[in-house]
C-alpha cells in the first residue's frame, strides 16, 4: 500500500498543479475519483493487466467510462499514465489529489459513528465544535452501530477519537488483563 503511495504521489502532484494552473480543481478531482473506482474494480484491474491491449487504449477506455470534465489537460494526464504504465495507480492518484484539494480548501471529511442515531442540531453542534478544533470547514457523514454501547467514534484521515462505551470497556479489559 505504501508502495503504490509512493508511485502515485508524483502523478497526484503533476495533476494538482494543472488542475490548480487551470482553475479546474473540481473537474479534476471528479474525474480521478470517478476513473479511481472504476480501476479499483476487479474486472477492470484485469483488462489493465492485459498485455494484449495496448496502453493507449486502455486509457482510453477508463475516460470513456468517465465521460463528464475530461479536457485536453486530463486526455493528456491519462497518456502518461498509460505510457508509463501506471493507469492501475489511479485510486491512490485520486486519493492523494483529494486530499491535497482538502487541504489547499482547508475542508475535511468527517465519519462520526454514534450508538444512537444524531439529530440535526448534535450533528451541527459535533460540526461546529470539531471545525473550531481542527480549523478547518467540516462536512460530517453519520451512522450508527449499537456495538458501541453509548458514545461516538470520530474518524477523519489518520485520526480515530474513540469515546464510546465499546471503547472504554475495552481499554479497561486491556489494562486489567496486562
Amino acid at each position: 500500500m505504501a508502495e503504490l503511495r509512493t508511485l502515485a504521489r508524483p502523478y497526484a502532484k503533476a495533476a494538482f498543479a494543472a488542475a490548480q494552473e487551470h482553475k479546474e480543481l473540481a473537474e479534476w478531482s471528479q474525474v480521478l475519483t470517478i476513473a479511481g473506482q472504476v480501476t479499483a474494480n476487479v474486472d477492470i484491474r484485469q483488462l489493465l493487466a492485459n498485455p494484449g491491449l495496448e496502453e493507449q487504449k486502455k486509457a482510453e477506455l477508463i475516460l470513456e467510462v468517465v465521460e463528464d470534465g475530461v479536457t485536453e489537460q486530463v486526455r493528456n494526464f491519462f497518456a502518461v499514465l498509460a505510457e508509463n504504465r501506471r493507469l492501475t495507480l489511479l485510486p491512490e492518484i485520486a486519493a492523494l489529489f483529494n486530499t491535497y484539494r482538502a487541504d489547499l480548501e482547508r475542508t475535511v471529511d468527517i465519519d462520526v459513528t454514534a450508538a444512537f442515531e444524531l439529530t440535526d442540531e448534535q450533528q451541527q453542534k459535533l460540526a461546529q465544535a470539531l471545525s473550531e478544533k481542527l480549523e478547518r470547514k467540516v462536512s460530517l457523514a453519520a451512522s450508527t452501530d449499537k456495538s458501541l454501547i453509548g458514545g461516538v467514534i470520530i474518524r477523519t484521515g489518520d485520526m480515530v477519537i474513540d469515546a464510546s462505551v465499546r471503547g472504554k470497556l475495552n481499554k479497561l479489559a486491556d489494562a486489567l488483563g496486562s
